[in-house]
Formats: C-alpha cells, structure tokens, sequence
C-alpha cells in the first residue's frame, strides 16, 4: 500500500531504477503524444534493450488507447 501511495504522489524512489525510469517513460508518453523528452528516453535506453522499449512503449499505448476508448464511451473505472 505504501508503494502504491508514493506512486500516486510521483514518488517513484521505492522502485529499482530501471522500473523507474520505465514508469516516468510511460508517464510522460500520454501527455506528449508518444514523444517523451530526450532526457527521459536515455534514463529508459541506460535500462532496457530495443526490443524491452519496444514491449515496454507497447504496453503503454495499449492503455492509453483502452483509457482513451473507455472515456470517450464515459465508461466508469471499475475497483
């Protein structure tokens, strides 16, 4: 629940370095059109293979479009 709480406050120190860099990378990939800043695209390449990013921007995406599919529709989250 802890991890969970900080993660709500963009406290991403709790996580392995490579894990934080993957979710700042997804973080910053919605509101930037799919185009996350220079500095956060090494943080990630330091980490991850090409073919990890490729699963890793994959992933992202995949969410951004059920979010986007899921609001444009104004389906509720569900808990």
């Amino acid at each position: 629940m802890e991890q969970l709480a900080a993660l709500e406050r963009g406290d991403h120190s709790a996580l392995e370095p490579s894990w934080a860099a993957a979710l700042r990378f997804a973080e910053e990939l919605t509101p930037s059109r799919g185009r996350p800043s220079g500095s956060t695209w090494e943080a990630l390449a330091a980490h991850w293979r090409e073919s990890q990013i490729v699963e890793l921007v994959s992933v992202a995406a995949l969410f951004n479009y059920f979010n986007r599919f899921a609001e444009a529709l104004e389906i509720p989250p569900t808990r």
